[in-house]
């Protein structure tokens, strides 16, 4: 099956570099092979007004995604490690039946770059074999967005997605083969799953699925579009906890929990109780550590 069974919409590229590839997880080129996301997660910051998505629950495929791919990945001189899920989860749905993220996996592999994949799906842990042979020659890392370690707390935050605990097993799955995997623990929404228990359970169940690493950031972003559709869901789900946002953050972009400099402190002695890494410099460093070299030319163009 092709994307012509998915909506499409146009591009000219769709793997461009990045602009401070020390900063995100050493990430040096970023794609979106889809746009539009079918999660449903209430707070997603890709539902905001300026990225001019305005069906974002519709999930939309690149036209000519792969080819797309092909030629941009052809083009590099440099190789570098290729990041997946910025705006988008590579694993929706619809994947499944598409495999775009499976294809383009494949170019990746085949141009000699890296990859660095975003998911909330354990559908991620079906590409196994092509994750192994890329990391065979280039720095190959899986985060998996985790923000609560209840199921059911899950349900009602990211309705749509593989729950917290299918996604820990497909970890598992992963790490156990030798692929560096982690936890992007964002967001930890405030009043809601902000808690020293809800962020022990999550790196200790980390640590039993096979992460090297736990990555956090001790609250969340809200601006206009997705300000206005989480607070919709959130009086569904948990009423007066909207009230709470607008008395304390008012119109902020970012909302850190009132009780961060606490959670950050059990945050880091659980992780080092544990071995888990989370300063981003020593994540990218153990990643990356033995493929300098292979971070060269690209001469396959």
């Amino acid at each position: 099956m092709d994307s012509k069974s998915i909506p499409t919409v146009p591009a000219k590229n769709i793997v461009f570099k990045t602009k401070s590839p020390d900063a995100w997880f050493g990430i040096d080129y970023n794609m979106n092979i889809y746009r539009g996301c079918s999660h449903g997660c209430i707070y997603c910051d890709s539902r905001s007004d300026c990225f001019k998505n305005t069906d974002f629950d519709t999930v939309k495929a690149k036209e000519n995604a792969l080819q797309i791919v092909r030629d941009d990945l052809r083009r590099r001189v440099v190789t570098g490690v290729v990041g997946n899920g910025a705006m988008s989860d590579p694993y929706n749905p619809r994947e499944k039946e598409l495999n775009l993220t499976r294809n383009s996996l494949e170019l990746i592999n085949a141009f000699r770059f890296g990859v660095s994949l975003c998911t909330k799906s354990d559908l991620v842990a079906r590409d196994a074999d092509i994750l192994l042979d890329i990391k065979a020659h280039s720095p190959t890392i899986v985060k998996f967005s985790i923000s609560t370690a209840d199921d059911e707390l899950c349900k009602k935050l990211e309705p749509f997605v593989s729950v917290t605990s299918e996604r820990f097993e497909a970890m598992r799955r992963l790490s156990s083969k030798g692929i560096f995997c982690g936890v992007q623990m964002i967001p930890l929404l405030p009043y809601i799953n902000d808690s020293e228990e809800n962020i022990v359970r999550i790196l200790n169940m980390a640590k039993e699925a096979g992460a090297k690493f736990v990555h956090t950031y001790m609250g969340m972003t809200l601006r206009a579009g997705s300000r206005e559709y989480y607070y919709k869901h959130l009086d569904n789900i948990l009423p007066g906890v909207k009230e709470k946002y607008i008395k304390r953050f008012g119109f902020r972009y970012s909302c850190i929990s009132p009780r961060s400099k606490k959670l950050w402190d059990v945050f880091t002695a659980e992780c080092a109780r544990l071995d888990l890494l989370f300063d981003m410099r020593n994540i990218i460093r153990h990643y990356k550590y033995g493929y300098e070299k292979q971070l060269l030319f690209n001469f396959n163009h």
